[in-house]
């Protein structure tokens, strides 16, 4: 994983586009609670996935 990811960071997941944006709720080691727009709750494994910091407006980070 290239940055940390810390709670209340906005990320979208690469590989379900339809979750929409999600905010990071925890992170303990590898696993990462993401509460997504469209999918709820979901457990990413942080070294399996690299989820995709975005800026609050949606768009990439600045």
């Amino acid at each position: 994983m290239a940055r940390r990811l810390v709670p209340g960071m906005r990320v979208r997941h690469p590989g379900e586009p339809d979750w929409g944006a999600g905010q990071v709720q925890s992170v303990v080691g590898d696993r990462v609670t993401v509460n997504f727009e469209h999918a709820g709750k979901r457990l990413i494994n942080a070294a399996r996935v690299e989820l995709h910091e975005i800026a609050e407006d949606g768009g990439p980070p600045r």
